[in-house]
């Protein structure tokens, strides 16, 4: 089941952020994150705020149903632009996830844009992303998405062999993913990405580097690649610890990311986060390098979480309980807390660092300097950027990119 929110304060019941929270805003880019918590089946790994139609059965009653989804969705966005005043910003990137977002017709995810549009209008370049169960869309689908304003799309592969879906629970049959990707260049989809998942247990070396090829013989510009992690309370996990799989393996996870280096590098692609690599700047994921830079954004959706200077909440997570605080007039807002300046550096060093440019060495403290010396000598910081006065991963490092963040955080 879903993980819990975290704890925090009380957010108003008209949604309204302390003054200083706007302070310096037209500097920093806003985006919009849209959360649809439906899915048709759960896999097995995923504890994200998602449910299926037998979960939302007699718990939610027609505020819980996808088929008004756009419309609650609309009122948070409109919600938004009441809290934002007259923040003169337009929205440079809109991001839709899940979920299965694609379970809802392209008509609502186009009303749903159009909502953002209407209210705080776009950037001439804005970036409009959906992800896509690659069994939940077709040509005439897609084509609906392009013309509504969808400039991007991402697709779940997680892999290319049968027998490591089946422990993943995932549904859709091999070659469906890499089909999407033509049908998204054909509906005129310039930026395409294939999220892969690693590690899974049963997969072998072979099994990775065929996920590998099928992913780049499709011909997307971006690939996300991610060791599996095993959370808590997943169907996985309590198949792991019945003993019915093998637990996943950290010397698995380091061979296989470098397998994809080395496979993604050789093809043209670069990295530029620990888990994403790109044809081409342009085609990176600029929503994404939003949150990694601690820009603002608009959580809007059950469970969804949004930051506006230095001011971050989360919404609550059931979709009924979401729909219902909307309709009554009040902020689906179940908790926030206000970033101290340190709670910002460290964030700051925690994301940055994942960054091919990484991060500032002026924000270390002298513990976190003098970690970072032994890191150089280590081998896991290169050597140029370090002299430029920044703190960069080597492929070494990358492997080992969570204890070097612990260390320099210091």
């Amino acid at each position: 089941m879903p993980s819990a929110l975290p704890d925090g304060e009380p957010v108003p019941d008209d949604g309204a952020l302390p003054p200083q929270a706007l302070a310096g805003a037209a500097d920093r880019p806003l985006g919009f994150y849209l959360h649809v918590p439906y899915c048709a089946t759960r896999c097995g790994y995923c504890d994200f705020n998602t449910y299926t139609a037998t979960e939302l059965r007699g718990t939610g009653g027609v505020l819980a149903s996808r088929d008004n989804y756009a419309a609650t969705l609309t009122e948070e966005i409109r919600l938004a632009r009441k809290v934002l005043g007259d923040d003169p910003r337009p929205v440079s990137t809109v991001f839709v996830g899940g979920g299965t977002p694609t379970l809802l017709a392209a008509a609502d995810l186009v009303r749903a844009l159009a909502a953002i549009r209407d209210e705080f209008g776009l950037a001439p370049d804005a970036e409009v992303t959906t992800e896509a169960n690659p069994e939940s869309v077709d040509p005439s689908y897609l084509a609906a998405l392009r013309a509504g304003g969808f400039n991007r799309i991402s697709f779940g592969m997680q892999s290319a062999k049968q027998h490591v879906l089946r422990v993943l629970d995932r549904t859709h049959t091999p070659g469906r993913p890499e089909r999407c990707v033509a049908e998204a260049h054909a509906a005129g989809f310039a930026h395409v990405n294939l999220d892969l998942i690693y590690g899974t247990p049963g997969e072998s070396d072979d099994d990775w580097r065929s996920s590998l090829d099928a992913a780049l013989g499709a011909g997307p510009d971006h690939v996300s690649a991610y060791a599996l992690i095993v959370e808590e309370g997943t169907g996985l996990a309590r198949r792991i610890r019945r003993g019915e799989i093998p637990a996943t393996d950290d010397d698995v996870h380091a061979d296989r990311y470098l397998m994809a280096e080395e496979t993604l590098s050789a093809a043209g692609f670069e990295w530029y986060e620990v888990s994403n690599w790109a044809r081409s700047d342009a085609g990176r994921c600029q929503h994404n390098e939003l949150y990694w830079r601690g820009a603002d954004w608009w959580g809007a959706g059950p469970g969804a979480h949004s930051h506006v200077g230095g001011v971050r909440w989360w919404n609550v997570k059931h979709p009924g309980a979401y729909a219902a605080a909307l309709a009554a007039g009040r902020s689906p807002g179940a908790g926030r807390e206000l970033l101290s300046d340190e709670d910002r550096r460290v964030e700051r060093i925690l994301l940055e660092l994942r960054l091919r440019g990484g991060v500032p060495l002026a924000l270390l403290r002298e513990a976190g300097l003098a970690a970072s010396r032994r890191a150089l000598a280590d081998g896991l910081l290169e050597t140029g950027p370090y002299e430029e006065g920044r703190a960069a991963l080597t492929l070494r490092g990358r492997l080992l990119a969570d204890a070097v963040v612990r260390d320099l955080v210091d």
